[in-house]
């Protein structure tokens, strides 16, 4: 699979990787040899990067690739975790105390003496201009507890404003065919700066798999079913805050664009890998069927005339709704 530097880490990532928040059980329930499977399977298939958090699964995510990776030594994989979820949404409690305390336990989880790259979990907007918390992050890794550092946001405007930090490696944004303002400033800004792109939700959780309909229904503790209307954390995340029904619609004029021998999923994850500034896809896995075929996708090329039918489909469903929020 293509490799590309993610940022100022320098390493080399798979274009698709494997986003893991499904394996700490919030997508349902997950059996931890299922999870053992999905990451078996992708790492057979090239993926050299996973994508986790201390809060996915209270732990479960990370202790799961934890054990993969003692299971497997030899392996060259790339993990990146985030923190900063484990307490009240506070930019206070965004604290150097507090970040040693979620650090180590990351550590513990993964099985790893130094953390590959943690990222901060989404926090309030103020975190993200905050000197303090940037020495703070630059004193954990001169201690040597991670090697690198960056951000997951939920607007474009704070990862415009992390990649003006000179320690930032990396940014991980939502991006894919329903939400198209990263290409606007973001992407560009991120390639000027040597920081890294993780397009997350890359499928609109799911909608751009082209498998739902209006009679699919969601487990009670999967966020599809229980942040719908932005209960729990931010709208965004779930569908890509789009509106379900009007994804629904916009997905069968998707489908007319996908290409002979791909997926949905496949077409979608490979449009996001298509664009100039994208470090890797990080879609997620629910079983070994799909974890292949998303690595798959790194396969699948897009043409202007796909590339076109997004914008349309953007422009004509979602800009007027999705664009000024995020």
């Amino acid at each position: 699979m293509e490799q590309r530097i993610l940022g100022k880490t320098g390493r080399n990532v798979s274009v698709v990787g494997l986003g893991t928040w499904q394996l700490g059980a919030d997508w349902g329930n997950v059996d931890p040899a299922q999870a053992q499977a999905i990451l078996a399977a992708s790492a057979e298939a090239g993926v050299n990067f996973f994508d986790t958090a201390d809060v996915y699964g209270d732990g479960k995510s990370e202790q799961a690739i934890g054990k993969f990776l003692a299971d497997n030594p030899g392996l060259d994989i790339t993990v990146a975790t985030k923190m900063g979820r484990r307490m009240d949404q506070q930019p206070e409690n965004c604290t150097l105390a507090n970040f040693r305390q979620w650090v180590d336990r990351s550590r513990k989880n993964l099985g790893t003496d130094t953390l590959d790259l943690v990222q901060l979990h989404c926090p309030p907007t103020p975190v993200y201009s905050s000197a303090e918390v940037y020495d703070a992050l630059d004193t954990l890794v001169s201690e040597g507890a991670i090697r690198n550092y960056g951000v997951s946001v939920e607007r474009t405007d704070e990862a415009l404003e992390a990649i003006r930090h000179p320690g930032t490696a990396s940014v991980q944004i939502i991006l894919n065919a329903f939400r198209l303002k990263p290409l606007d400033e973001v992407l560009p800004a991120a390639k000027a700066a040597n920081v890294g792109i993780i397009a997350r939700v890359p499928l609109a959780s799911g909608l751009l798999s082209g498998k739902y309909s209006k009679e699919t229904t969601f487990a009670e503790n999967d966020h599809r079913n229980y942040n719908r209307q932005g209960d729990k954390f931010d709208v965004g995340e779930t569908f890509s805050g789009v509106d379900y029904e009007l994804g629904l619609k916009a997905v069968a004029e998707f489908e007319q664009l996908v290409p002979s021998g791909a997926t949905t999923a496949q077409a979608a994850i490979a449009w996001i890998a298509a664009q100039d500034g994208v470090t890797t896809v990080i879609p997620g896995a629910r079983n070994v069927d799909q974890a292949t075929a998303n690595a798959a996708a790194a396969a699948v090329q897009v043409n202007e005339e796909f590339e076109a039918g997004v914008r349309w489909i953007y422009d004509h469903y979602f800009r007027e709704a999705i664009h000024p929020r995020w």
